[in-house]
């Protein structure tokens, strides 16, 4: 009979995730690879001693209270843990486990695929050539801001947003940034702190989101803060669709307020608001962030890192609620 400890697997994993898991855990599998339902959830976690979960799973208090009691561990296959209820898993004695750093460069490379395809208005041009406008080359046509000499704002200068910096930088971006505190010198590397958001907005031509989502900044760019921004903005997403009032940055799309957009994640993915798909002035990818088989790789590895700890009787390296 095998000893080693089960854990319930809430969706397929990459390859050689997998093949380790499967080495040092007895693994439950959703073989279907289906988003699982709250009821769902609790069945699968019915043997288990921990769960290794996704985004795309929802752990709110409710099934966190329905789990077994010999349930030890939730380790999620992402950075941000706004899907798990936190609290609720404390107060239960689970611990939760998430995946910093592996996933840092893939997603400031996004960043800057992002910004550069709004601000050059790659929808469009790709656009052209599908459908065959493209009869000549045009000197007034399809003309976007450049980025040499602009202001860059971040929103979260946290890993992600520090290495999205850098590669702006090398475009010759100048940096500005809103913190929930202000960095030491070596980690700004000569980037303007703004105390506040409103402070910041009016003085960048640029602004990125790379803070995590929380209770607090939910819909923090609305009408209001776009507002802020000069007309012709461009504003980038590749952190939390919660971040941002879909009503507001449409309207700002139409508007012409704000050039363009790209987004990487979305308000109730994969559910998003299919006004964006009319808007030629918006960049959109399917949250692929954190998509290269390396980065893959290593956030999964990075939570059986983690359940490997906790099993071995060690303090779990990434613990979001110890």
């Amino acid at each position: 009979m095998s000893t080693k400890p089960v854990v319930f697997v809430t969706r397929r994993l990459p390859e050689a995730v997998e093949a380790r898991a499967n080495r040092d855990y007895a693994c439950r599998w959703n073989e279907t690879d289906d988003v699982l339902t709250a009821a769902d959830l609790v069945a699968g976690a019915a043997e288990a001693r921990a769960i290794l979960t996704c985004p795309t799973e929802r752990w709110s208090r409710e099934v966190i209270a329905a789990l077994p009691d010999h349930i030890e561990l939730i380790a999620t296959f992402s950075v941000g843990h706004d899907h798990i209820d936190v609290r609720a898993a404390k107060e239960r004695g689970i611990l939760v486990t998430n995946t910093p750093d592996v996933l840092t460069e893939a997603t400031a490379d996004v960043a800057m695929l992002c910004l550069l395809a709004a601000s050059r208005r790659v929808p469009e041009a790709q656009a052209m050539l599908r459908e065959g406008r493209w009869q000549r080359w045009n000197p007034t046509e399809l003309l976007g801001p450049g980025l040499q000499g602009k202001n860059l704002g971040i929103v979260g200068m946290g890993r992600i947003g520090r290495a999205f910096a850098t590669r702006a930088r090398a475009f010759g971006l100048r940096i500005h940034y809103h913190n929930r505190s202000r960095l030491a010198p070596e980690l700004e590397a000569g980037a303007v702190y703004h105390e506040t958001l409103a402070t910041m907005l009016p003085a960048v031509q640029f602004l990125s989101l790379n803070c995590p989502a929380t209770s607090e900044n939910a819909g923090m760019i609305d009408a209001s803060s776009l507002a802020l921004l000069p007309p012709g903005a461009v504003l980038v997403n590749t952190a939390r669709g919660t971040l941002v009032d879909d009503d507001a940055l449409i309207a700002a799309l139409e508007s012409g307020h704000l050039a363009a957009a790209g987004l990487d994640v979305f308000n109730n993915e994969p559910a998003f608001d299919r006004r964006y798909l009319d808007r030629p002035n918006a960049f959109l990818l399917p949250h692929i962030g954190s998509s290269t088989v390396e980065t893959r790789n290593g956030m999964g590895f990075r939570c059986l890192d983690n359940l490997d700890a906790h099993f071995a009787g060690r303090p779990a390296p990434d613990a979001v609620n110890r």
